[in-house]
């Protein structure tokens, strides 16, 4: 009756981020449900992908590796099921944080400064290079897993160990501490600046998830055209990719004012701390109407 027909909604999976990915995908079920859309919640970690066969759309609300690098929309493609979110080749770049970086510095787009580490660096002329503070990223991992700040020289090489812990690659990056903002994009609108002001020391998981005392302003406190400026280079950092329906770009702004694009998240969150559906609430965009925004979005590459 909906006109979508039978809709799977993919959370949970195996990655790190299964608990967010649950909460996300759980709220995006009760969403589609409540607006008469025969969705259904289907779990890659408890059932079989062969089980998707029959269903007419999929809402990937997967967080993390299997979900949002590639693998799953390529499972997709395959079984050819329109599918919320990017692509195959948008997905895997976005969920790289190094080989996006690669990416916006080719198509002279300002990142933070950053060294690729591995075992053998040599830490001390890392923490030199960059200064301090800096930060210790996992490549492949979201929502601020296995990530370090790093203040006090010679301890980088025990951010590098737990981060590695997560992934092969990692990634040492320049603290950029004029603030941090992310851009909201549905289709082909970057949506209201969101300015992210934790009560920790950073942005990290508890701040993200479980505590209620994160600020985030809409507005964001830049001036309009400043705010046009960057949206604009946001929606073109995001098409660099090859991302498409919906997504988010983070930045992070010095304190001369300059602004330096951090990452791409191509599956965002959904939960009643995420960011995308706030920036929506200010364009006017409700969850219901969001959630229905993006399923509408779903294509095949």
């Amino acid at each position: 009756m909906s006109g979508f027909g039978k809709v799977a909604v993919l959370f949970g999976g195996t990655s790190a981020e299964r608990e967010v990915s649950l909460d996300s995908g759980g709220r995006v079920l009760a969403a589609l449900r409540g607006q008469g859309i025969d969705a259904h919640p289907f779990d890659p970690a408890t059932q079989p992908l062969a089980a998707l066969k029959g269903y007419d759309r999929a809402f990937i609300a997967l967080h993390g590796r299997y979900g949002e690098d590639g693998t799953i929309q390529g499972a997709l493609e395959l079984m050819h099921i329109p599918y919320t979110g990017s692509g195959v080749m948008a997905s895997a770049l976005g969920m790289d944080k190094f080989r996006t970086k690669l990416l916006w510095q080719a198509a002279c787009l300002p990142v933070p400064d950053y060294v690729l580490l591995d075992a053998n660096a040599d830490f001390a002329s890392v923490e030199q290079a960059l200064g301090l503070p800096l930060f210790v990223k996992p490549v492949h991992e979201g929502s601020s897993i296995g990530i370090s700040k790093v203040k006090v020289p010679g301890t980088l090489a025990a951010a590098y160990a737990e981060a590695a812990q997560y992934d092969p690659l990692v990634l040492a990056e320049k603290g950029v501490m004029g603030g941090e903002y992310t851009v909201g994009i549905i289709g082909d609108e970057a949506l209201p600046i969101i300015k992210i002001e934790p009560a920790t020391e950073w942005y990290d998981y508890e701040a993200k998830y479980n505590r209620n005392d994160t600020r985030c302003l809409c507005p964001c406190g830049l001036s309009l055209v400043r705010e046009t400026e960057i949206r604009q280079q946001a929606l073109e950092a995001f098409r660099l990719i090859g991302g498409r329906g919906w997504g988010r770009v983070d930045f992070l702004m010095d304190e001369a004012g300059r602004h330096y694009f951090l990452e791409v998240n191509t599956a965002p969150g959904m939960t009643d701390h995420s960011l995308v559906p706030m920036a929506a609430r200010a364009a006017g965009l409700d969850y219901p109407a969001l959630v229905r925004r993006v399923l509408e979005l779903a294509a095949n590459d």
